[in-house]
């Protein structure tokens, strides 16, 4: 399996051109996963576009590449979105890296009722910076070629108007309705997943009241970290991704 980078700088290329990757990609490619010239990588823009071939040149300042093939991937339909709650520690960043591996095109990070870890200030900005390099590197490990969104930091009524344009999955552990009795259609899916201390009763009654589906999975209770890549894969199954 070819390893995959990423240089979003990268628009076209065709095959016998020379590409190639620089700086901190570059050093940690030849320095850390030790590639040499001979060994062929994917280098990838993060929007679809992907060339692969093998390296003639590998130095600490440059990794390049003689183009053999070349890949245009379109972005799925529809789109899969993960709305994560602010958790503390790394839960919250957990969850995020997972789903990124599972496919999912896009995460909005959620300042729940009970969101114990808070973005405020200047933490808005880095919080999201975080989130969007988490999603890289997950991308380069899954040899994505589709980075995902990472939208702007949402309370809950922002979130809740969310649902007028998708279809929106809440996860509660006490619902009746059972994720896997779901039949998906073409419109995009936004699956809601609470902080440690759960859903609050009247965020849950907010977005029922804005169109949201409350569903449950299994009999377990899962943290938070675990249960939107659950739902995930889930949908992953129903709109044949798997």
């Amino acid at each position: 399996m070819a390893h995959f980078y990423l240089d979003e700088t990268l628009e076209s290329a065709v095959v016998g051109d020379r590409v190639s990757i620089t700086g901190a990609e570059a050093r940690h490619a030849v320095t850390v996963s030790r590639l040499a010239v001979g060994q062929t990588i994917a280098i990838g823009n993060g929007s679809g576009f992907v060339v692969s071939g093998v390296i003639v040149t590998a130095e600490h300042t440059e990794l390049a590449i003689e183009v053999a093939t070349i890949e245009r991937d379109d972005r799925r339909a529809p789109s899969v979105f993960l709305a994560q709650a602010l958790a503390k520690g790394d839960r919250d960043e957990l969850a995020v890296q997972a789903a990124t591996e599972l496919g999912v095109d896009g995460v909005v990070p959620w300042s729940a009722a009970r969101s114990i870890s808070r973005w405020e200030g200047a933490k808005v900005a880095k919080g999201r910076d975080r989130w969007m390099a988490v999603v890289r590197e997950a991308s380069k490990q899954s040899l994505r070629s589709w980075i995902p969104d990472v939208l702007d930091l949402v309370s809950t009524t922002q979130l809740a108007k969310l649902a007028s344009g998708a279809r929106m999955l809440v996860l509660e552990p006490t619902a009746e309705l059972a994720m896997t009795a779901l039949d998906v259609d073409d419109r995009d899916l936004i699956i809601v997943v609470g902080p440690e201390g759960g859903i609050s009763p009247h965020e849950l009654d907010v977005l029922a009241a804005a169109g949201a589906s409350i569903v449950r999975l299994g009999p377990e209770v899962l943290r938070t970290s675990t249960a939107g890549p659950a739902a995930l894969a889930i949908l992953n199954a129903k709109l044949g991704r798997w």
